[in-house]
């Protein structure tokens, strides 16, 4: 290896750099922060799947990819395609992974309702198995650009947020665009922004399934242009040594119970990512139900999108100032705190200041926390390296996808269950005092114990900077020395 590559593998990241990179996690969001956020809402109301059926199914596709994405990391691991290490999987699999994830929202169902419930398992099973073809490689990227900390925080930084970019197109615009291409149910509604009025239709009708489709597939096709510009503008340079030991599947277990680290940062991502799509979840049935009040969801969901965008900038300087673990209990304090006000708004939920100051300070709190976790990604890849000398970075990311993919199934499957055992009916306009508590509780109370959990499980993690600084120093002086 030349000095240009080993001097490279601490490259400052331009800011193009930055971006292009930042863009997959934008795509990547349009896809499955709508499924997260809106697939179970959109089964067991537009769909007349039962809200149990619906998380039964989630709950499947979970399972298969408890085993489907190890293998798909130590495949990334193992081979060698033309064109890259990881760039090649988001060309080859961004097409494919927009189309089948456009078919979810297909109305597949009006047309043939004898095989309704089929097409949805079938559709989100083809959509999960390809988005690990394109996710993990992605993630695996991310530790191939630098080893420079600092300039992983930064790209840590416009990743993030161009990826809550995203998540406003998912949680403020995309139901508004719904409801505007919905002609059922129409009538003029103050949206609760600047007083302004839209004429909406009634997206929970059966009729809207066609506004649904029609609005996600445009998101796809935005989606898979960001997908390519990731491709094509993106750069690997710190990637396994050419002699390294072949990768086997075995290495994800011995991976895993060497790697201390990777055993914490994953745990934190499950239970995270759990009631980071809990909220995700219940909110349109909170907003639709508890608060009676569907058209303040764009406006609401727009102040809750701020902190992701404009705030992102202040996570070097909090995290400078408060030190790595103490980012995560101030943010999951805040999530906490935030939360707490939303249940207060459920007393008077004609007060939509308080629907303001409760998604503003939960969503701070949840962007910062679940977020920056990211960061640690290839802090634990190079831990793993330091002390097995082999760079696993795809089975790592693999490993960190399943509890992601995890969290986001439980953030989804238990609400469900929930939904189902409390008497929730999709058909119903006014739930019973019983569904209503449960939807609290899918909203409030459960995301509040779990980011508690979460902060006990962050106290653990042992990787200082310092430590951090260390190892990858200690990689580069062996790859010298060769």
């Amino acid at each position: 290896m030349d000095a240009n590559v080993k001097n490279d593998e601490f490259a400052k990241l331009s800011l193009m750099d930055r971006v292009a990179y930042g863009l997959g996690d934008f795509a990547q969001n349009l896809v499955f922060g709508t499924v997260g956020g809106f697939l179970l809402f959109y089964l067991s109301t537009v769909n007349g799947i039962s809200a149990a059926t619906g998380a039964t199914i989630f709950l499947i596709v979970r399972l298969v990819n408890v085993v489907w994405d190890p293998w798909v990391g130590a495949t990334v691991d193992r081979r060698d395609p033309k064109g890259g290490k990881y760039l090649p999987y988001i060309r080859n699999f961004g097409i494919p992974l927009v189309i089948l994830a456009a078919m979810l929202f297909l109305p597949f169902g009006q047309w043939f309702p004898a095989i309704k419930l089929p097409f949805a398992f079938l559709s989100y099973l083809a959509t999960a198995m390809i988005y690990s073809f394109v996710n993990i490689p992605y993630g695996a990227l991310n530790a191939s650009l630098t080893r420079d900390n600092e300039e992983i925080a930064k790209l840590t930084t416009v990743r993030m947020t161009l990826a809550n970019v995203a998540n406003l197109m998912v949680y403020t615009l995309f139901p508004l665009f719904v409801q505007l291409a919905t002609s059922v149910g129409r009538e003029s509604k103050d949206i609760g922004m600047f007083g302004i009025h839209l004429n909406l239709g009634n997206y929970a009708s059966p009729q809207s399934a066609g506004a649904w489709f029609k609005v996600y597939a445009v998101y796809m096709v935005i989606g898979f242009i960001a997908l390519m510009i990731t491709y094509s503008k993106t750069k690997e340079r710190v990637l396994p040594e050419k002699n390294q030991e072949q990768v086997k599947y075995s290495d994800l277990f011995a991976e895993f119970k060497r790697n201390k680290p990777l055993q914490i940062l994953g745990l934190f991502f499950l239970v995270g990512f759990t009631f980071n799509f809990f909220g995700s979840t219940a909110w349109p049935f909170f907003l639709q139900y508890n608060i009676g009040h569907s058209e303040w969801n764009g406006s609401i969901s727009l102040i809750g999108s701020i902190p992701g965008i404009f705030l992102v900038a202040l996570w070097p300087l909090i995290r400078s100032k408060v030190g790595k673990k103490g980012f995560f209990y101030l943010f999951l304090a805040m999530f906490s705190a935030g939360s707490l006000v939303l249940w207060i708004w459920t007393k008077t939920p004609d007060t939509i200041a308080l629907g303001y100051v409760g998604r503003f300070l939960q969503q701070w709190g949840l962007t910062s926390a679940t977020g920056f976790m990211w960061s640690l990604v290839p802090e634990v890849v190079s831990y793993g390296e330091y002390t097995s000398k082999k760079r696993v970075a795809g089975i790592i990311n693999a490993i960190m996808g399943l509890f992601f993919k995890l969290g986001l199934a439980l953030g989804g499957i238990i609400p469900g269950y929930i939904n189902a055992a409390t008497g929730f009916d999709g058909t119903k306009k006014v739930q019973s005092a019983t569904a209503l508590m449960g939807v609290q509780w899918s909203m409030v109370w459960l995301p509040i114990i779990m980011a508690i959990v979460a902060g006990i499980i962050i106290a653990k993690y042992p990787l200082t900077d310092d430590k951090v600084a260390e190892m990858n120093h200690e990689i580069e002086n062996r790859r010298n020395n060769k």
